[in-house]
């Protein structure tokens, strides 16, 4: 892996978050820079990740994984922060998972060798690029999925085309109903898996994947879908042994978002495969966690499977910092916080707030609820009595936290007094 070179980045006052007027600088030099976030050394909206969150999340993770017998690839479109992922791989990820040519692309420039594109390859580009990769590098070890006969056949004729000297892997995907992609049943899985086996030595059949996460209803009948779902990869699977269509080796079983991965361990632990089985799961939010939607869903996991309370469980990471720039009515404060900066898919919560020059920030009271966003407004409902003033910084904690990292160039790395100590850049 190559990600020392991104500290070369240069850091200048066009990157949301430095101050104004500061001499161009190397990224890997802001932790020397001696700032803090409460001393406003920095300008706001500002996002920060605590060093010490993700510590601990990394190591969470690699326990819960190491005691479920499986390994982890995590979902590199949560952070796209190749320093990010080399400290997943530092704490035992199996390999990176990926979704789209670019994040290949982005995760091969730093010389990232297992990557699982959770996602059909398709169109010319990125097939050739992906097939070059392969044939350069025999370290790559590279998987993408299929589902049906159509890109089987692409697949095919590209690899012959291009001669890279070993076959391209690839997991059969299964997909709910009205879901995602992914074979809806057993035989339309088995026909495309016998496609792929017909277009050897070109392409091999490595395992079987699906994607749980696409659930509606109550908590019980989501988990009711998810159990079904897992049955329906776990009996593809097992048809696809009883042919013999895998390539040789062990077999490959992977699902796991960031909200049932403990389902998933739990069923492909019990596959009942005859032959050596790799149980993998994918969640990418575990890293920095949230402060909404995967903290109830971690609830739920917790619930279930008692042991993830384990090490304290995980803790939110990721926090966006901004000033109250208005008051305007007794009861609603404005502040410099929007869509360009935050995830809206579920309204950010206020969690501290801290007037500069104060001993420490302290817990923002009940009854302040964001209620909406502008491009770079916040609009926030608050009791009368509230202490927000104008010129107040208040930290929010987020949903979702994909839809937070890619408003971000660069995210501030801070310890538990919120110094700078680093910088992770992204690459959306």
């Amino acid at each position: 892996m190559k990600t020392e070179a991104i500290g070369a980045t240069l850091l200048d006052q066009t990157v949301k978050g430095m101050p104004g007027g500061v001499t161009p600088f190397r990224l890997d030099a802001i932790g020397a820079k001696g700032w803090n976030v409460l001393r406003e050394d920095l300008t706001l909206p500002l996002a920060v990740l605590k060093d010490s969150a993700i510590r601990h999340n990394s190591a969470w993770m690699r326990d819960f994984i190491a005691r479920g017998h499986a390994v982890i690839a995590p979902h590199g479109k949560t952070t796209m922060a190749p320093q990010l992922f080399e400290r997943q791989m530092a704490d035992g990820a199996w390999g990176i998972t990926l979704a789209t040519p670019q994040q290949i692309q982005v995760a091969r420039s730093f010389g990232f060798q297992r990557i699982v594109l959770a996602n059909q390859l398709v169109g010319r580009q990125a097939i050739r690029y992906v097939l070059e990769e392969i044939g350069r590098d025999p370290g790559l070890d590279f998987y993408c999925i299929v589902d049906s006969l159509e890109n089987v056949a692409q697949l095919a004729g590209a690899a012959r085309a291009a001669g890279a000297g070993r076959p391209l892997q690839v997991l059969l995907e299964g997909g709910m109903m009205g879901g995602r992609t992914g074979v809806r049943d057993q035989a339309q899985g088995l026909a495309v898996a016998r496609a792929v086996k017909a277009a050897a030595p070109y392409l091999v059949l490595r395992g079987v994947e699906g994607f749980e996460g696409l659930t509606s209803g109550t908590r019980a009948e989501a988990e009711a879908q998810v159990r079904g779902f897992l049955d329906l990869l776990v009996n593809l699977a097992r048809a696809c042994e009883s042919e013999g269509l895998f390539g040789a080796g062990e077999v490959i079983l992977t699902a796991g978002g960031s909200a049932f991965y403990d389902m998933v361990l739990a069923r492909f632990n019990h596959a009942g495969l005859s032959g050596p089985t790799r149980v993998l799961t994918r969640s990418g939010c575990y890293l920095t966690h949230d402060s909404v939607s995967y903290r109830r869903l971690f609830a739920d996991i917790v619930d279930r499977t008692p042991d993830a309370a384990a090490g304290g469980g995980l803790v939110p990471a990721l926090e966006v910092w901004a000033y109250v720039q208005s008051r305007p009515e007794p009861g609603k404060v404005l502040l410099t916080m929007g869509k360009r900066d935050v995830g809206v898919d579920d309204m950010p919560v206020a969690q501290t707030w801290y007037r500069p020059g104060t001993p420490a920030p302290v817990a923002v009271p009940p009854g302040h609820r964001v209620v909406g966003h502008n491009d770079q407004h916040c609009h926030m409902l608050v009791p009368p009595d509230s202490p927000l003033a104008v010129g107040d910084m208040v930290s929010f904690g987020v949903s979702h936290p994909c839809l937070t990292f890619d408003k971000w160039q660069v995210l501030c790395v801070v310890d538990d007094d919120y110094n700078v100590v680093g910088a992770v850049k992204t690459f959306f």
